[in-house]
Parts: structure tokens; sequence; C-alpha cells
């Protein structure tokens, strides 16, 4: 069956959100519960009342929700705001002892096992480098590594996980020329159901989600960027992949393919048509660096510094800062959005030299007839993918939004 995708499934100002609205009917304790602990993601914290504003539910109905969560220990009181006439304020926030969640990222060059808190923090990390991913190695590293992370936690926070998610491209056996893997083995992800193999070493959900889809969802519920709506994200990795954001939910289309953005097809330094993967990837970059007779290692071992790197990385970040902006482009002209937003697997610091490369590129363009999005850096950086995994299954237990995925 192969990695595939399941069949798919912030505001500020006192007025009732569309994103954040509750209902004082009874029957939709869950819905109030996700409404309440969305927007809390969003403002850190918040007062009862403050919440009774924003929601639009009666201020009844907003305290029994806040001591429900409270009571379930998903929410912490804070210190109370005095100064004020009648009763002090007393604000709420997440607790970060509230779930516990764990996600792995299946990229190319490696895979990372990720546990994080209720707020996102990562609680423990592991790390298995490799020249191609192999299903075997890779469900073992899982089966060992979920269970050194379990045996760190006391029964309490054992008892809190509430899911796995799993960031993955898919179809990983058409890249074996490209990852240089050999065909037999890729061609063991065919008929591997990698969801179902992981379930088989948990007792709790699973969710599969695209790896790029999994990073732009990490951008949505812990980045920075939470009062933007409408975004199309990038993230530069071994390949350059997206995705899409509308309404403040995941959007991955009706196959899950939606914001592949790596197949976009942009115009080359020849005048060639060629796929933007070809051009803003890191192996675009490995593929020059290796020509010149240097060792490209750096590059998927030193993700936060590359160290001294030369004119040709000059080139690449203005070749694929150029391609970018194309795509950027392009993508406004279908949807209007607010932001393009880039991250990779780069570091800091090439990050912002591509960002920059883009803005100046695209004031090249004729843009008639287009209002074009702010250009942003990601906020979450490196770990996206995988913290992005690990938001999978946060996102279908305790938030709002658009479910573009599913454990079943």
């Amino acid at each position: 069956m192969g990695i595939r995708l399941s069949e798919q499934t912030g505001m500020g100002g006192a007025r009732p959100s569309p994103l954040h609205h509750g209902t004082n009917q009874s029957g939709m304790r869950d819905h109030n519960e996700r409404v309440v602990l969305s927007l809390l993601r969003q403002h850190g914290s918040l007062a009862k009342t403050a919440i009774a504003r924003m929601t639009g539910l009666s201020a009844q109905t907003s305290s029994i929700i806040m001591r429900m969560l409270e009571a379930d220990e998903l929410l912490s009181r804070e210190e109370p705001l005095r100064g004020r006439i009648g009763q002090p304020l007393i604000p709420m926030s997440l607790n970060p002892e509230g779930a516990f969640f764990i996600g792995l990222k299946i990229g190319r060059r490696s895979a990372d096992l990720v546990l994080i808190d209720f707020l996102g923090k990562i609680r423990a990390m592991l790390h298995l480098p490799y020249d191609y991913p192999a299903p075997e190695p890779i469900i073992r590293f899982t089966a060992e590594g979920v269970a050194e992370m379990m045996a760190g936690l006391t029964d309490k926070q054992r008892d809190k996980i509430a899911g796995i998610g799993i960031a993955a491209p898919f179809e990983l056996w058409k890249w074996a020329d490209t990852l240089g893997g050999p065909q037999d083995i890729m061609d063991q992800w065919r008929d591997c159901d990698i969801r179902a193999r992981v379930a088989a070493l948990c007792p709790f959900p699973v969710y599969l989600q695209n790896d790029m889809t999994a990073a732009c969802g990490a951008e949505l519920v812990f980045g920075h960027t939470k009062d933007i709506n409408d975004f199309v994200y990038f993230y530069i990795g071994s390949f350059i992949g997206g995705g899409i954001v509308i309404n403040g939910g995941l959007y991955a289309g009706r196959s899950g393919n939606a914001g592949a953005l790596g197949s976009m097809p942009v115009p080359g330094n020849d005048g060639s048509t060629r796929q933007l993967i070809d051009i803003a990837s890191i192996t675009a970059l490995e593929k020059v660096v290796t020509k010149l007779g240097r060792d490209p290692s750096p590059l998927w071992a030193s993700p936060e510094d590359w160290g001294a790197m030369g004119p040709e990385l000059d080139q690449w970040i203005d070749e694929a800062a150029k391609a970018i902006a194309q795509a950027v482009i392009a993508s406004s002209s279908v949807v209007d959005f607010e932001a393009a937003i880039i991250d990779g697997w780069i570091p800091e610091g090439v990050r912002a030299r591509i960002v920059t490369a883009v803005r100046d590129h695209v004031g090249t363009f004729d843009l008639e007839g287009l209002q074009l999005p702010v250009i942003l850096e990601g906020t979450v950086g490196l770990h996206a993918r995988s913290l992005g995994a690990a938001s999978l299954p946060l996102a279908d237990r305790f938030l709002t939004g658009q479910k573009i995925y599913r454990k079943d």
C-alpha cells in the first residue's frame, strides 16, 4: 500500500471570530472546549470574560468550560490581575503537562522522533541518519525510540500521551534514483502500511500526513504567525515542498496533494521550463558542491551551520529565490494569500538571505492585477516536519479547524 494519505478530512480584538465561535446549546461541549483551547494557544493567556467576549459564549457557559478544562488539567491559573474595580481577573493558560504527543518524521536523509508537551516544547528527541530510507530500520528506530521516551515519563505523563503523528513523503519508491537507494529496498515502501506498522507498536492513536503539509501545520499550530488566516508555505529540505492554509486550517485537497509546490513549473535560467524542486532544493546545491570536488555532508549533518561556502551558495540562493518568487506569484494569482512563508532545514542566516532575495526578485516581475502577499520567514525552523507530525494528534483532539487527516 505504501506511504499514502488517508482520506482527507488566532484572533485579535473583541468581536466574535468566525474561526473561534462557540455555541450555548447543550451537547456541544467538545466543540466549545476546542474553541477555548484554540484561543488560548493563539493568545497565550486569557481571562474568562475575554473568552466569553471573543467566542460569543455566555459568561456562565464560558466559566463552566474553563472549570472543566482546568479539572482535566489542560489549563493552569495564572496570577490574578489586580488594580481593577471588582473582583480581580484570573487569566488562564495552557498547562504544559496537560497532554503529550509524539511525532515521527521520515525524511529522505534521516528520521526524527520527538516528544512534545501541550505547548509544543520538545521534551525528547532522537535522530537516525541514513543514506536512504528503508522501512525496517525506521520501524525499529520508532519502536525503540517510543519505548525509550515512555520510560522517561511518569505513569501520569504516559497516560496523557494523546497520539503519534507520522510525517513522510508519499510514494518514496519513486525516489530511488534521486536518493541513490537500491530500487529493491525502496520498493518495499509499496507494500509497507507505515501507519498500521506503527499502530501495532503503540497503545494510542496514530496519524499520517505528507511531510511538507505537516511542516505547514507546525507553522500554523506552533509558529508566531497565528494572526494570518491564509498563507502559502514553502519548506526547503532535501527537496522543496509546501502547504496551504485557508481560513485558519490546513488544506490538502481531495488527494492530499494540495500545496505540492515542488512540482510547480518555473522558468530555468536557460529559458527552459523546470520544476521548482529541481532548482530550490538542497539537493540542487549538493550537486554543485559535489561537482566542485568538495564534501557536501555538512548540508545534511549540520543544518544549523553549513560552514564556509563560496560563490556556489550565493548562486544557489539567487536561483532558488528567483524560482520561489515565481511560485509565490503563480500561487497568488489563484488564491489571495495574506502571506508567503519560507522555512527549511537550513541555517537561519541562509533562510534570511533567501527571503530577502525572494522579495527582491518579486519586484522584477509584471505584477499588474495582483495583490502580492507579504513574504515572511518561517518561525518554526529545522524541526518543522517533526513538530508538524506531533501536531497531528494535537490538532485532531484539541483544536478547531479543518481536519485533513484521520486515524482510522
